[in-house]
């Protein structure tokens, strides 16, 4: 056996992932809490264990934008890993109780020359980020903000399982949605309602989304053009 299979076979990234060891610490964090702030030192990704987390980036102005919705599973900070050493673009903040794992930059450099699988892993999240956020911008420019909503609940509701049709999206205010697709809070709860009408979700707590039915408007060409 080769020493080089030997090594790769033994590593494995998710024991990396929820661990401890050099260069990588657990933290914990209660809502509203940030894991860093916005024109912080970037030196260092987070990976999120459990609960829910976002990006939220501030302007001159002052007015905010949630940019996205962090899920268990996810990477963040990933910024810091230029060759110019800078500053945080976002905040990122947590929702409810979360748990991550922060390793530092210089630690997952070695890693990704020295771990393919683990290499491959970061690369791979890294650009179906690029290809969501480049999804999101032609959304903003090209498509209303009630169908922007209506996307933006359906990839929320699609981390349940496949045979599912109704899921229960993770708790979240009317004030971070209309952030995300860059509208007012009291546009958010009318489209609400309307979507309740329409039977494409309920309110159980939690909003619960109706998946089968929203993809079906969403593919409807006359669904909210005005």
């Amino acid at each position: 056996m080769l020493m080089s299979d030997k090594h790769n076979r033994a590593f494995d990234p998710t024991a990396f992932l929820t661990g401890v060891g050099p260069g990588r610490k657990i933290v914990e964090l209660q809502p509203e809490q940030t894991f860093f702030t916005q024109d912080d030192p970037a030196d260092s990704v987070f990976y999120l264990k459990e609960g829910r987390a976002k990006l939220c980036v501030v302007s001159a102005s002052g007015k905010q934008a949630t940019i996205v919705l962090l899920s268990p599973g996810d990477f963040f900070g990933e910024d810091s890993l230029t060759d110019v050493p800078g500053l945080r673009m976002a905040t990122a903040m947590a929702v409810n109780t979360c748990t991550a794992v922060k390793i530092q930059k210089e630690e997952l450099v070695r890693l990704m020359h020295q771990e393919p699988a683990f290499c491959e892993q970061f690369v791979s999240f890294v650009v179906n980020r690029e290809i969501r956020t480049q999804t999101d911008l032609v959304d903003q420019i090209f498509n209303t903000s009630e169908k922007r909503l209506a996307r933006t609940l359906l990839r929320m509701a699609e981390s349940g399982k496949p045979d599912e049709t109704q899921t229960l999206i993770p708790p979240i205010t009317h004030e971070t949605l209309a952030e995300m697709i860059g509208t007012t809070r009291p546009r958010v709860s009318y489209f609400m309602n309307r979507f309740r009408t329409l039977g494409l979700i309920d309110y159980k707590g939690r909003i619960q989304v109706h998946r089968p039915r929203l993809r079906a408007v969403l593919a409807d060409q006359q669904f909210a053009r005005v």
